[in-house]
């Protein structure tokens, strides 16, 4: 009886010895934008954008890295992170691309003190690997422009793109997000562009 004890007490302590050493997480982020701003736009829109937090399911607001496989199944990647949540990764990157473009009077996140013509709101509904083959990444967001003065919605936009990965292993995966991230944030910046351009007596 004495040695089958022993015996356990020996294992458990090799199991505990085994555990001590944990697989490192890595960690990814996405190419944040400089503050520089190149070539100030002489003809700038009138108008103060303020930039309101992106919201999305939990998934989208941890630093997990998300994939999917066929179905409806999702996962995470234990030990492959962001260093920030998407949410406010790719907030971060508009609000900088906003800024540098030179085409707003100013650009500033939505605070509590701060007041601005325009709220842009958003909802992250995708961004994530899709496994398969081909290997893709997908970006899904939903953004809107509220006038804060009359409180209706003068602008939308829904962006949503696939793009494919170029290798297989989780730095291409992070590179083809990142790439379709700086593509989507363009795409709004555009479209954003082009309302104002058209409506900027509105």
């Amino acid at each position: 009886m004495n040695r089958k004890i022993s015996w356990i007490a020996a294992l458990s302590i090799g199991l505990v010895t085994g555990c001590g050493a944990a697989r490192a997480s890595k960690y990814y982020q996405l190419t944040i934008p400089g503050d520089t701003q190149s070539v100030p736009d002489p003809s700038p829109h009138a108008v103060t954008l303020l930039l309101g937090p992106l919201r999305a399911s939990h998934l989208y607001r941890e630093d997990h890295i998300v994939y999917s496989s066929s179905g409806e199944h999702m996962g995470t990647y234990e030990y492959q992170r962001w260093a920030e949540p998407p949410t406010e990764m790719l907030a971060e990157v508009l609000l900088r691309q906003l800024r540098s473009s030179g085409r707003y009077r100013s650009v500033d996140a939505l605070r509590s003190n701060n007041h601005g013509d325009y709220i842009l709101y958003g909802r992250l509904y995708d961004f994530k690997e899709i496994s398969g083959s081909p290997l893709l990444t997908r970006l899904t967001i939903d953004l809107e422009l509220r006038n804060t003065k009359t409180g209706s919605t003068v602008w939308t936009h829904y962006y949503s793109h696939d793009e494919p990965v170029a290798g297989k292993d989780i730095s291409a995966v992070v590179a083809a997000l990142d790439r379709n991230a700086q593509r989507g944030v363009g795409d709004v910046i555009s479209s954003l562009d082009q309302y104002f351009s058209t409506h900027h007596g509105d």
